[in-house]
């Protein structure tokens, strides 16, 4: 009889065969038969795991937490001490639904202490859910969510060693403090442009002359307005359109990324616009209740050219980048 490759406490019960290598399942917690745990997990006291639940590699569960049945849990996730998940929109008793619903924590996902995930969801790609957080909606890739109900409060730092929030470039601080030109941005292409504003007693004027503050004629032109607060938009990038955004007045939050870099710019002053070129990722949120935003497109719209899933635009990204 081979050696177990993975460590059940003597106070634990591990009714599971689908156990990866390295493992470690501590006192108190029960894992039914049907559950799948990969490599190197730790669950620690007092964790209950249901049939239908499966982890992958490297994942760490607090105390006090139980997954049910529609779980899917991606490698490197952390879920902190009695984090609480549901899987049944409408639960009554003895009464069950033809199937659950299933909840998605993808990869380096991490879900802090006493939160509450609703149903149904998917929490993205190390995203961070604040602790005590209750999360009505998905959670896009990299985004920090906290409060009840759950909004996005930042995104995080592109930088794998130290996950912590984007701090904000603001346009109007920028723009204040130039003396040699504005700032280069560190995501690949993205570029802040100095717009003439001309102020006088008969109000502001700001010009933009697309032959010389731009590298293309735009072929379309879109206002975003009466945004509420909480919510998000863009979360996209374009094959070959280029954009340049303003914000006409008020102000929003623009998150940039490459697929390497991520940077966040606060667009709150209409003299400094943001040039995005195509394959970079594009966000936009906390906008003012008075934020209208201005964007000048390279390209007329087609669906197809939009890319609205993110690990698609990882995989194109690399792809572009490979040696022919």
């Amino acid at each position: 009889m081979t050696e177990q490759a993975y460590f059940v406490h003597p106070a634990g019960i591990c009714e599971s065969s689908t156990i990866g290598a390295g493992s470690r399942i501590w006192a108190f917690s029960h894992v039914l038969p049907g559950a799948r745990v990969g490599s190197d997990c730790n669950i620690c006291d007092h964790v209950f795991i249901e049939n239908d639940v499966s982890l992958g590699d490297r994942v760490t569960i607090k105390s006090g937490v139980q997954l049910w049945d529609g779980i899917r849990v991606g490698d490197d996730v952390f879920i902190g001490p009695n984090a609480t998940f549901t899987n049944d929109r409408f639960p009554r008793s003895k009464r069950y639904p033809d199937s659950f619903a299933v909840t998605t924590l993808e990869d380096g996902a991490s879900i802090g202490a006493n939160a509450t995930i609703l149903p149904g969801l998917t929490i993205g790609k190390r995203a961070m859910v604040g602790a005590g957080a209750v999360v009505t909606r998905s959670v896009p890739p990299n985004a920090v969510v906290a409060g009840n109900p759950a909004q996005i409060i930042g995104y995080q730092s592109a930088s794998e060693t130290k996950q912590a929030r984007l701090g904000t470039l603001s346009v109007l601080e920028t723009s204040r403090l130039a003396v040699d030109g504005l700032p280069a941005l560190a995501v690949n292409g993205c570029t802040l442009v100095q717009l003439p504003v001309f102020n006088d007693l008969r109000g502001d004027l700001m010009v933009a002359q697309f032959d010389q503050h731009l590298p293309f004629s735009p072929k379309r032109v879109f206002f975003v307005y009466h945004v509420p607060n909480d919510h998000v938009r863009g979360e996209h990038a374009h094959r070959e359109c280029a954009q340049f955004l303003v914000a006409l007045n008020g102000a929003l939050s623009v998150v940039v990324d490459d697929g390497v870099e991520r940077q966040e710019i606060r667009l709150d002053h209409p003299g400094v616009g943001l040039l995005i070129p195509p394959l970079v990722w594009g966000i936009q949120y906390r906008f003012s209740a008075d934020a209208v935003l201005g964007v000048f497109a390279s390209h007329v719209y087609e669906s197809n050219e939009y890319i609205r899933d993110y690990d698609d635009f990882l995989r194109l990204v690399t792809a572009s980048e490979a040696p022919i």
